[in-house]
């Protein structure tokens, strides 16, 4: 199945996505992590759009999506998100996020809860206070000097490679690109260390469907915490998953979204 890719003429500007699919089908809008792009999904969408309309959308700053000059933040990426439905005319569609974009997925749904039928969160922290106090006192998450011989290329692929899964150069080459294309690598991670997901939850009353790759310390922790505060939610494990989850499992990643769409009215 083709994916079609093209730009929508937003408030920031120029935005691009990535679809696959039937247009009458159900929209599925699926969300990456930073410092990624649709490009995670690229082995996802054609799975999903063989059932659904996928639609993979590079965050705003991020792939080839501008910013509009508008400070990063989950609120704006929501905001954007929102205006991409408008603009292909989708009323409501069922919401994937990983990592970062579970986080904005969260946002989207408690702000614009008219337009999200459904949320697949997938390796999304709870970004409480501690949450926050905790990352405040860790170093960077990709963040690397510039140096004159390349040498800082090779520091972004170490930084990531312990939590990526041995014999797949392919995922960090992925990684690697999209972190080359971001003005400030580090951006999404600090956005979601300001998010202050505490005030938005309690508005999140959408069927959730909570996804932990067991393989990924940074988000696998936050499952059980994220279910207490979205009592609707179930947990779904995806064993051996790290943090490229959706290109590293694709087959397994596509199939738990399906299987929890199928279950909904």
């Amino acid at each position: 199945m083709s994916i079609r890719r093209a730009f929508a003429d937003l408030s920031v500007g120029q935005v691009h996505y990535a679809a696959c699919g039937d247009h009458q089908a159900p929209a599925v809008l699926l969300l990456h992590q930073s410092p990624r792009s649709w490009a995670e999904y690229r082995a996802v969408l054609p799975l999903i759009g063989a059932h659904r309309r996928a639609i993979a959308m590079d965050t705003a700053g991020f792939g080839d999506s501008v910013d509009g000059g508008v400070p990063a933040s989950i609120g704006q990426w929501a905001r954007v998100a929102c205006e991409l439905l408008d603009a292909l005319g989708i009323a409501q569609a069922d919401v994937v996020g990983h990592h970062t974009g579970g986080v904005i997925a969260v946002e989207l749904a408690a702000v614009f809860p008219e337009r999200v039928r459904s949320l697949v969160l997938s390796s999304t922290p709870y970004t409480d206070e501690p949450f926050r106090k905790a990352r405040a006192q860790r170093p960077p998450i990709d963040e690397v000097a510039p140096s004159e011989d390349g040498s800082h290329l090779a520091a972004l692929w170490q930084k990531r490679q312990g939590f990526y899964p041995p014999g797949r150069p392919d995922l960090l080459e992925a990684f690697v690109l999209d972190a080359l294309k971001v003005k400030r690598v580090e951006e999404g991670h600090r956005a979601v260390a300001s998010y202050r997901m505490e005030e938005r939850i309690s508005r999140v009353t959408q069927p959730t469907l909570i996804v932990r790759a067991t393989a990924d310390p940074f988000a696998a922790p936050h499952a059980e915490e994220l279910q207490h505060h979205l009592p609707q939610a179930r947990i779904v494990d995806i064993e051996g998953g790290m943090v490229p989850l959706p290109d590293q499992m694709p087959e397994a990643f596509a199939r738990t979204v399906l299987d929890f769409l199928e279950t909904l009215p």
